[in-house]
């Protein structure tokens, strides 16, 4: 961490409604699905939790389902496509369950093994690693639209820990998170706030 060590950027981490393929648990890394009634309905009483925030910032990932959600939260600004807030790229495991490529390969865990066909840690982690860094030449409340997986590793990533540890973080359809830096010990990176619902 380095430009913007004031303490002045605060992220506010944003993961769409949910999908058809969210509710069922299936990886919708590329696949670009609407939301659902009820994703969309998530959206809405999102924006009822952000409207007295005043953001510097809308950056959204280009996916409908991310930038659905900023539209129905209300927020006056129109978004910024930003590619590297994209969800991971699941390759051969897109539309994928869990359980189901556990059959095939019963260790395995997304944020250790990466997904053949598509993007591995090592890559989701360099792309997190990129957005920080345009991310830290921002100031003011910064609004980001983005997923789950993706999101789990950019928090990784804002404290400074490996891609392979947001293994023990979720996000539920339509929450929101805020990184910040610690306020007593300047330059400290910090989740200041973890998976808010709006229900």
């Amino acid at each position: 961490m380095n430009a913007n060590a004031s303490g002045a950027l605060r992220l506010y981490l944003i993961r769409h409604g949910e999908t058809e393929w969210s509710l069922t648990g299936r990886h919708t890394g590329r696949t670009d699905i609407p939301l659902t009634r009820n994703g969309e309905d998530e959206a809405r009483a999102l924006g009822r939790r952000l409207p007295d925030i005043p953001f510097s910032h809308v950056l959204s990932s280009p996916l409908k389902r991310a930038l659905r959600t900023c539209e129905l939260a209300g927020l006056d600004t129109i978004p910024e496509i930003e590619p590297d807030l994209a969800e991971w790229d699941y390759g051969d495991y897109e539309g994928l369950r869990s359980l189901d490529i556990r059959k095939a390969r019963p260790d395995w865990d997304v944020y250790r093994d990466g997904c053949p066909g598509g993007e591995m840690p090592a890559q989701i982690s360099a792309r997190a690693d990129r957005l920080i860094a345009r991310l830290l030449k921002l100031d003011g409340n910064v609004a980001l639209f983005s997923h789950g997986q993706l999101g789990c590793v950019l928090a990784m990533r804002w404290i400074g820990l490996a891609a392979n540890e947001a293994q023990h973080f979720t996000l539920g359809t339509a929450s929101f998170s805020v990184f910040a830096f610690d306020p007593h010990h300047a330059g400290v990176p910090v989740i200041a706030l973890w998976n808010a619902r709006s229900a």
